[in-house]
């Protein structure tokens, strides 16, 4: 045993499981509910909208409002952690999320809605999205130890697939029972996310030395676009992550489009949409051993490589069922790759800098998942249903060599747990910390 001056140091005691980790698990349930309620929200206002005008442009400027005010304010938001109390954060959201959505389900319920009504609620939904979701994604390297961070990142994947299955899967219900009933049950769920918010233990962010003058708000945010840029290797996994999203949304159209148009029976093209979301969350659960067993950089690349091999096999099937597997088998190892590219983010970001980091891989991600489904149509639309899955496919194979044979991906390899925050740039202004 090691000692130092004769006296033996004590063993290093083992972390305690995540499921003991009182801090973790009351952030994990809050985000459980704010993601069950969103996705119960983004499934019930089209619906409303079509009820209360019958204007499908009308649906879909509701949901434009939503992603646009996500997008338009995420880059800024990052700044913004980076300066408040992340938590206050998480808190004034669901604050403000249960005051607009309590305010649109009395007007649904007095039957005075109007569309001004759901475009002011998506709009402050999609502000608080834009604070929200980095915030806790950043506060999460202070409630789990390096050595379970990967695994905390997967299970927060595993969230996010329970949190669609169970939005999407009721708020239809719901809605068919009234109008309202969705409105109301993600309004309970941020409550309930309120609450569990108030105990969990976070640090303060540190204060400016007495005399110490902070950057501008524009010179901190350049800062965290000059961090990301500046580190090739996050530089490079941020690409992945966004060529994933983006292939992902563009395979997933394609072969459902394909499917319907082969006359597949609607009632099966459902329970493929269904498969696809099961083989996420079978996916994050089996994360862990897979990114132990894998290793970071060919967690990376396996995902690149199902769907490269994946994708044209379904010019051969025209079962549903078959084809539902197919997409089970694609969305089963994204989680793997999306942990092994943000543990290593988390862990090599200083955590003054994690909600820019944040706020500039959502912009990224939403952009390239706004992008995917429209290039699918326009390839479908041009070159028909087989040959956009081709496309689809050989687009997926390059990026997938590339991958393979980059030299940066190559030394994507550092041991678990061993990652700390990189060193900053040179030049790199302290940002005020």
């Amino acid at each position: 045993m090691v000692t130092t001056q004769g006296k033996p140091l004590p063993p290093k005691q083992a972390p305690r499981p995540l499921w003991r980790n009182r801090d973790y698990n009351l952030l994990w349930l809050s985000r459980t509910f704010t993601e069950a309620g969103f996705n119960a929200t983004l499934m019930a206002f089209p619906l409303l909208v079509l009820a209360v005008t019958g204007s499908p442009a009308q649906a879909g400027l509701v949901a434009a409002v939503n992603a646009t005010a996500q997008l338009v304010a995420g880059v800024p938001a990052g700044t913004l952690l980076d300066r408040w109390n992340r938590k206050v954060v998480m808190v004034s959201c669901e604050v403000a999320r249960v005051t607009v959505l309590t305010l649109l389900v009395w007007a649904i319920w007095q039957d005075t809605v109007r569309i001004w009504h759901m475009v002011v609620t998506a709009a402050v939904l999609g502000l608080c999205a834009s604070l929200y979701d980095p915030a806790e994604e950043a506060s999460l390297p202070h409630v789990v130890p390096e050595e379970q961070l990967a695994t905390a990142v997967s299970m927060n994947h595993a969230r996010s697939n329970i949190g669609q299955l169970l939005g999407t899967g009721v708020s239809g219900v719901l809605f068919g029972i009234k109008h309202l009933l969705p409105f109301a049950a993600n309004a309970v769920a941020h409550v309930v996310s309120f609450f569990l918010l108030l105990f969990i233990r976070l640090p303060k962010p540190p204060r400016p030395e007495p005399g110490e003058s902070r950057p501008g708000f524009w010179k901190e945010t350049a800062e965290g676009l000059r961090w990301v840029w500046g580190h090739r290797l996050i530089r490079v996994t941020a690409c992945c992550a966004v060529a994933l999203n983006f292939l992902f949304q563009v395979v997933y159209l394609v072969i459902i489009m394909a499917a319907q148009q082969d006359d597949v029976p609607s009632g099966q093209i459902g329970v493929m949409a269904a498969m696809f979301g099961v083989g996420g969350l079978l996916g994050a659960l089996a994360a862990p051993r897979l990114y132990r067993r894998l290793g970071q950089r060919h967690s990376v690349l396996m995902v690149f490589w199902a769907m490269a091999v994946l994708a044209p096999v379904s010019l051969t099937v025209t079962n549903g069922l078959l084809l539902g597997l197919l997409l089970a088998g694609m969305a089963f190892f994204a989680p793997t790759a999306n942990t092994a590219v943000s543990t290593y983010q988390l862990l090599t970001t200083p955590d003054r800098l994690r909600g820019r980091l944040s706020g500039i891989i959502g912009l990224v991600s939403g952009v390239s998942a706004a992008l995917g489904p429209l290039a699918g149509g326009l390839t479908m639309e041009w070159a028909g249903p087989r040959w956009a899955i081709v496309a689809a496919a050989a687009g997926t194979a390059v990026i997938a060599v590339v991958a393979t044979l980059s030299p940066t991906l190559r030394g994507f390899t550092p041991p678990q747990g061993e990652a700390g925050p990189a060193p900053e740039p040179a030049g790199t202004p302290p940002g005020g910390r």
